[in-house]
């Protein structure tokens, strides 16, 4: 990991970041999602404060975390859902837990107390990393979607900050 950095996320990285989110939808159980939106739309939904890349030595990105609000609601003003994709070349060099930890650092910074995701059960690896990173299962949401013709079951978990009180 040591020639990996972790840097903000920039509107030039955008090719990277869009072509990482389609080639983890191409791989059938990141999403229920099948195309990668435009920048722009992946821009608007997503809050500019807590969007991270992870770059390798030749500064290339390889993997990407963002979040979104939950509601527009105040009262779950700390409440974030994530996504993390890291390029399939790049899986397993720990790309995805410095993604995850500089996330949990600045969420907490802001203040923001839950960060949760929606996992399909047969991603085996980001259920793992997410139990590591601190995430608890709060439950399955049993065929909620269709995703290329078939229902898909969806897990449900959850980071609470022991710090934001």
């Amino acid at each position: 990991m040591a020639d990996l950095t972790v840097r903000p996320m920039a509107a030039d990285d955008a090719d990277r970041v869009l072509a990482i989110y389609q080639a983890g939808l191409d791989g059938g159980d990141a999403s229920f999602e099948t195309t990668a939106p435009t920048w722009t739309a992946f821009d608007e939904a997503r809050l500019p404060d807590h969007r991270f890349v992870v770059v390798d030595g030749d500064e290339s990105v390889i993997g990407w975390i963002a979040v979104s609000p939950t509601s527009a609601r105040a009262v779950y003003a700390g409440v974030v859902e994530h996504s993390i994709y890291v390029d399939p070349a790049a899986q397993g060099r720990g790309v995805a837990r410095l993604l995850l930890d500089a996330l949990i650092a600045s969420t907490e910074a802001a203040g923001i107390w839950t960060i949760q995701s929606g996992v399909f059960p047969e991603n085996t690896a980001s259920l793992a990393l997410h139990q590591r990173a601190g995430f608890r299962l709060i439950g399955t949401r049993e065929r909620i979607g269709q995703h290329h013709g078939r229902w898909r079951d969806v897990i449900l978990l959850e980071r609470r900050s022991p710090v934001i009180t």
